[in-house]
């Protein structure tokens, strides 16, 4: 065993035991022990984690803890920028897509609204969630630590509140969304684009008072769904107001 000192700071805290909290401590660590394993055994799901400096010098998750090591965890940084420094990720993503787990799917409908493609299922297990995150390089997002800490999930955000509106202003703050939604571009049931349809080919789909007050419809070419600018609408469009400035576009 070799002894190291560990500090996590910010909301990495809240993986971490009270005594361990916003404080230096001393952990005992394996001998083959890297700085992802230690991280993880010590609570931190590694997909939460930005930066790792091993006594003061920025290092990979690969690195093997030593005798003595003074280790410091960070989240990701939002006031300053850290790019001269080595992150712990091999790339950064090109595209944010998610992939939610079966008990976000208020959050998975929320982010669909905002044009963020995400995946979801009441059904979908762990093993489906891991596939999916690295065959399209999508984003997990969970309540579940350890998913979090498998091996081949590279990206993923720990959601720490409960009710859906929360869960999307933490994402949108965590990630820094606001100046990427596309409002209302996608499907809410299918995660599938929206393309604008004449009112006449969709005019016996539509309520009586629907096709008395409303002009521009969407549709939806996989399940059929038609949507336009509604009570719903405006209630999406007040909550998408409260996380970002963004402009919003027609749904049901």
């Amino acid at each position: 065993m070799v002894m190291a000192t560990f500090r996590f700071y910010e909301e990495l805290n809240d993986f971490l035991p009270r005594e361990r909290r916003a404080r230096s401590f001393t952990a005992a660590c394996a001998r083959a022990a890297t700085t992802k394993h230690m991280i993880e055994a010590l609570g931190v799901p590694h997909t939460e984690v930005e930066l790792v400096l091993v006594n003061g010098e920025s290092s990979g998750f690969g690195r093997l803890v030593e005798e003595g090591d003074r280790i410091a965890v960070y989240p990701k940084f939002e006031a300053f920028d850290i790019t001269p420094l080595l992150r712990v990720r091999e790339r950064p993503l090109r595209r944010l897509r998610f992939v939610a787990d079966a008990h976000l799917g208020g959050l998975a409908r929320f982010l669909r609204m905002a044009g963020f493609d995400t995946v979801y299922s009441n059904v979908i297990h762990d093993d489906e969630i891991e596939a999916l995150a690295a065959a399209e390089d999508r984003v997990v997002l969970t309540r579940d630590r350890e998913l979090l800490k498998r091996r081949t999930i590279t990206h993923g955000c720990y959601i720490h509140t409960l009710k859906p509106e929360a869960q999307l202003g933490e994402v949108f703050d965590r990630l820094d969304l606001a100046g990427s939604v596309h409002p209302f571009s996608l499907c809410l049931h299918c995660n599938t684009p929206l393309h604008p349809v004449d009112k006449a080919s969709v005019a016996d789909r539509l309520p009586p008072a629907v096709r008395e007050q409303h002009e521009e419809f969407n549709a939806c070419g996989r399940c059929g769904g038609v949507f336009w600018k509604g009570s719903h609408w405006k209630r999406m469009s007040g909550l998408l107001a409260r996380v970002t400035d963004a402009g919003a576009g027609p749904v049901s």
